[in-house]
């Protein structure tokens, strides 16, 4: 689905992302694990057209998508979410969800006086859809609510319906666990699932939540200082050496072995 070849991103003299190279294939759940400042984040915006790359080529299923905006690679199926959720607060649950579909007839002033009965087909069709994203994900009761005074759980579930308005294809979620309770860290887990095994989502997921990337993901790529250091599944990670010292460094890394830390 994604090929990222040699991917480099500097901001002045600092390269965030330093050649990095990886595969994310058609249908599976990608994991991106690594620590702090890694150059996770950096990839997935200069993935999903948030930033240009230095240097390097993105593809997805064999195009050339390098460099190109994040309203053209939404067309394309192409969407990634955020760490901290970009709601827009005073609207509710479903008008955030109505929002997503691109090209609505109701946008254009001459369509609202000329073509209302078009434009509200459309609308009860979206308000539908609206409705049936609401219910796979469990939260109709939350429909009228504004989205502003939900939780941090329930806007992550907001912004996964969102990608479900359009059909998305392949979906960047950047630490979909960050500020989540275990309880609707789990439903957000059995959705990704569902849309994964049901509708044929492809997913790359940032997350340091190791129980909930070793539930979901196969496989999992490790990153550290702009670099990919390892791919493989959640086991062969664990164990990896490189992974292991880029975690906890090698002091420690030789402690722990030592039974002493």
């Amino acid at each position: 689905m994604i090929v990222v070849e040699d991917i480099r991103k500097y901001f002045g003299g600092f390269c965030a992302v330093d050649g990095a190279t990886l595969e994310i294939k058609k249908g599976s759940i990608t994991g991106l694990i690594g620590p702090n400042g890694a150059g996770k984040t950096t990839l997935f915006n200069v993935i999903a057209g948030v930033l240009k790359p230095s240097s390097g080529r993105v593809t997805m299923e064999g195009t050339d998508i390098t460099g190109l905006p994040p309203h053209e690679l939404f067309h394309k199926g192409l969407l990634r979410t955020f760490q901290i959720a970009h709601e827009f607060a005073s609207m509710s649950v479903r008008e955030n969800l109505m929002m997503v579909p691109g090209k609505q007839a109701g946008e254009m002033l001459l369509n609202t006086w000329f073509r209302q009965a078009a434009v509200r087909r459309e609308e009860r069709a979206i308000s539908e859809k609206a409705d049936e994203v609401m219910e796979f994900l469990t939260i109709s009761h939350l429909a009228e609510e504004k989205a502003g005074n939900l939780s941090g759980g329930q806007k992550k579930l907001l912004e996964l319906g969102r990608t479900m308005m359009v059909d998305a294809r392949m979906v960047f979620l950047d630490e979909v666990g960050a500020g989540v309770n275990r309880t609707l860290l789990n439903t957000i887990g059995d959705a990704i699932v569902r849309l994964n095994k049901e509708r044929g989502y492809t997913f790359c997921v940032i997350e340091h939540d190791m129980d909930f990337i070793a539930r979901l993901c196969d496989p999992v790529i490790c990153m550290a200082e702009g670099k990919v250091l390892a791919t493989g599944t959640i086991d062969e990670i664990k164990n990896n050496e490189q992974v292991i010292e880029a975690y906890l460094g090698t002091g420690l890394k030789n402690k722990v072995k030592a039974g002493t830390a």
